[in-house]
């Protein structure tokens, strides 16, 4: 296969700013990385900095990514154009790429359809954002699914991570062929781990918005706790302090303090080895796309409980869990006592196996890459 020069833009990357913000593009860049020759941009507004631009340009997991942060303003308008130079400013750096992969249908995006008209890069979009699932149409802004469109409509190939998305991507009138490819997941990294004769363990990570309900899955697990149930709990994730301190004083407040653990940020290797230490992801969101999380689960073979929103169920195989009908306490309360009584002896080798073949990075790099040659062939021809 001949190695093409991709570019990767996002509405969202990690940055010094938000460190986690975006995660998945990059491991999507990292996949696609193995059979390509992958640089990415970044560009991101910071209140604190004094120059109009700072470039920081470095190697990352062997992907040289450039991160341009512009002094940000209160205008929007402003900062819009800003972004707009800081991706001008950043692209003149790299090398020209043979395709753009741009990620999230946001005004960012713009900078795409700006390099299609004026150098005939093509571009293909990862869409991931909830916002514009079907069911969230009536409260996402005009603006922002006009917008959406009117980037779509430009892109040679609209990858949405679940055909929950793609069906509201349709809906919003994006006519672009489409193709769902989903999250990924690094099945090196992520891999089963022998699980000690010790305490049936839960973990949530996430970054502990509202809508992930972090607080209700605690309260759920202090309640089991209550009624006698053994078990361990991990919770955590790249929540901010305010969110982090109510998780540690609920914990610290009540009689099992010993039992649950709060954490913080982590790195995706400490993550990988709490998940390999656990026997059961818990998920309890009410919107989601397509979480990394559980895909990361069933690579360290380990059951998960989960809400059944957006793409989640049609990710997940026989036997991998127990999907609930809505956010409701009740409902998870059961689930984890059905999870804590299932024999801990099952074979879960289905469930890496699933894993490796629908998100590992060969599988990934494998359907980008044949979506890049489509396209390219057809500039050609």
């Amino acid at each position: 296969m001949e190695r093409k020069n991709i570019l990767f833009i996002s509405s969202w990357f990690p940055n010094k700013i938000e460190p986690t913000n975006g995660n998945f593009v990059q491991r999507h860049a990292e996949a696609v990385s193995l059979v390509h020759n992958v640089e990415i941009l970044h560009t991101i507004g910071d209140f604190d900095q004094d120059e109009k631009y700072l470039f920081d340009d470095r190697l990352i997991n062997g992907i040289r990514t450039l991160i341009v942060y512009y002094k940000n303003s209160k205008n929007p308008v402003k900062n819009f154009f800003r972004r707009m130079k800081a991706y001008n400013k950043g692209f003149s750096k790299l090398q020209k790429p043979d395709l753009v992969h741009a990620n999230i249908l946001h005004n960012n995006m713009l900078f795409a359809v700006y390099l299609k008209k004026k150098y005939k890069i093509p571009f293909v979009v990862t869409e991931h954002w909830t916002a514009l699932r079907k069911i969230n149409a009536e409260v996402t802004s005009k603006i922002i699914k006009q917008t959406a469109v009117i980037i779509g409509n430009q892109a040679e190939f609209i990858l949405p991570v679940s055909n929950d998305l793609l069906l509201g991507l349709r809906d919003l009138g994006i006519t672009t062929k489409m193709m769902v490819v989903p999250n990924v997941v690094n099945t090196q990294l992520f891999v089963p781990q022998r699980k000690a004769d010790t305490e049936f363990t839960f973990i949530h990570v996430s970054n502990l918005i509202p809508r992930k309900n972090p607080e209700k899955i605690l309260d759920v697990a202090l309640n089991l706790l209550d009624k006698g149930f053994v078990f361990r709990f991990q919770l955590g994730g790249d929540g901010n302090d305010e969110i982090l301190n109510k998780l540690r004083n609920k914990v610290e407040n009540s009689k099992f303090s010993d039992k649950i653990t709060v954490f913080g940020i982590q790195t995706l290797n400490e993550i990988a080895d709490r998940m390999g230490s656990s026997n059961c992801f818990i998920l309890f969101s009410e919107d989601e796309n397509q979480p990394c999380v559980i895909a990361e689960s069933f690579a360290s073979e380990i059951k998960v409980i989960s809400t059944n929103v957006g793409g989640i169920g049609e990710f997940f195989p026989d036997n991998a869990g127990i999907l609930l009908k809505k956010v409701d306490e009740a409902e998870l309360y059961s689930a984890m006592v059905r999870m804590l009584k299932h024999d801990r002896n099952d074979d879960l080798s289905f469930l890496s196996q699933y894993a490796k073949d629908t998100f590992s990075q060969e599988m990934i790099a494998m359907k980008f890459s044949a979506i890049y040659a489509q396209v390219l062939k057809g500039l050609r021809s």
